[in-house]
């Protein structure tokens, strides 16, 4: 596999160069391109076909997410994943054919969401956090390191992981069900997650804490309505594997979760629209520098209570820096066009300013500065 990445890697050398020639600077950069920076969508296509490359081209996203399975259609059509040599050939397509270098993310959590199965042919299988939760943190790190260079060989650069949550309620239908939470510890988890993510980093794969400020409670689930964490939260512990890790300097990607927490905001707001959760408690009590990203704005605790529209706009006044659109709830790329446009329609009627576009467009750039993008 490693000698087939690095045959493409030759083969696709000039499109590297002038990847590497594309501006960083947000000031230079049109609002559109600028706005397309801060999306995360995910679509059908295992090859960059001519419809696909356009789409592309044409929404000019700062991120794309792949799936091996395509939900809205029950597996039917087919998504991103076959083989390892197939997904090296989709990266490596895409790399070339963006102007700008892309984030490419993936779920990797381990057990349950695993995107890289074996019977694809993919070799390194990582065990659910649960179970690496069992183990010391130096077993997780070569796990997890054996994951990201895998990764990396693939060509994709982003893991939405490590999962942060700690396990309050170890039947939560998102998490603790799906065995995704280390520990009902929070210095257990803050243990696990950080050697995850430093063997993410050493690999050149940019890891993701989530879901904040924390989902481990919920007896509810937000990929299918509204979720209420109000009486269960546990804040010490539910902030802690945060807190600790940023203090030890983690500055990669938090994601946000969808879910109500009245205690944190009284107006009731999902997190991801909440500036007192965003921008007061997560930049501002601890002093996270890098960049925010919500979870994905189809869920169901976000479509029952707003429209696309609205919830992106107010998802980014709350202060996050990328909108995912994954199209696996439902397949729909308008939503993409639509979400797009009027994140600029909101800017040029002064809703939002340019000056915030530019400041998450700066967090998103460096992070690629920071992982070699534009090397």
């Amino acid at each position: 596999m490693r000698r087939l990445f690095l045959a493409l890697a030759v083969l696709l050398a000039p499109a590297a160069v002038l990847t590497a020639c594309a501006s960083d600077d947000p000031e230079s950069l049109s609002l559109e391109d600028a706005v397309g920076q801060m999306l995360l969508i995910g679509f059908r296509g295992e090859t960059l076909d001519d419809e696909t490359k356009a789409m592309l081209k044409e929404i000019a996203p700062g991120a794309v997410i792949l799936f091996d399975y395509d939900a809205p259609s029950g597996g039917e059509q087919v998504r991103n994943i076959v083989s390892p040599e197939q997904l090296m050939a989709l990266t490596a397509a895409m790399q070339q054919a963006s102007e700008r270098p892309l984030l490419i993310a993936i779920d990797a959590e381990g057990g349950f969401v695993n995107r890289l199965k074996a019977d694809y042919g993919f070799e390194v299988q990582l065990p659910s956090h649960l179970k690496l939760g069992e183990g010391t943190p130096s077993q997780t790190a070569t796990l997890a390191g054996a994951s990201a260079r895998q990764l990396s060989d693939l060509g994709i650069n982003w893991n939405l992981a490590p999962v942060v949550d700690v396990n309050v309620f170890p039947d939560s239908p998102a998490i603790g069900y799906w065995e995704r939470s280390f520990s009902d510890d929070p210095d257990a988890v803050a243990d696990h997650a950080g050697a995850f993510a430093r063997a993410h980093h050493d690999h050149g794969v940019v890891s993701t804490l989530k879901h904040f400020p924390g989902h481990g409670s919920a007896v509810g689930d937000t990929h299918l309505g509204v979720t209420d964490v109000t009486d269960s939260f546990v804040r010490d512990d539910e902030l802690a594997p945060y807190r600790r890790m940023i203090d030890d300097g983690y500055d990669d990607v938090v994601m946000t979760a969808h879910v109500v927490n009245r205690n944190l905001d009284p107006s009731a707001r999902p997190a991801t629209l909440s500036r007192p959760i965003v921008t007061d408690l997560l930049r501002g009590e601890l002093d996270f520098a890098g960049v925010i990203l919500s979870d994905d704005m189809q869920m169901g605790a976000i479509l029952e209570e707003y429209s696309l529209e609205a919830a992106a706009i107010e998802a980014i006044k709350a202060g996050v820096d990328i909108i995912l659109i994954a199209n696996q709830n439902t397949y729909d790329i308008d939503h993409v066009h639509r979400i797009k446009a009027a994140i600029v329609t909101a800017v040029e009627q002064g809703e939002i300013s340019r000056q915030r576009i530019n400041e998450s467009v700066e967090r998103i750039l460096a992070l690629k500065r920071k992982y070699g993008l534009f090397d």
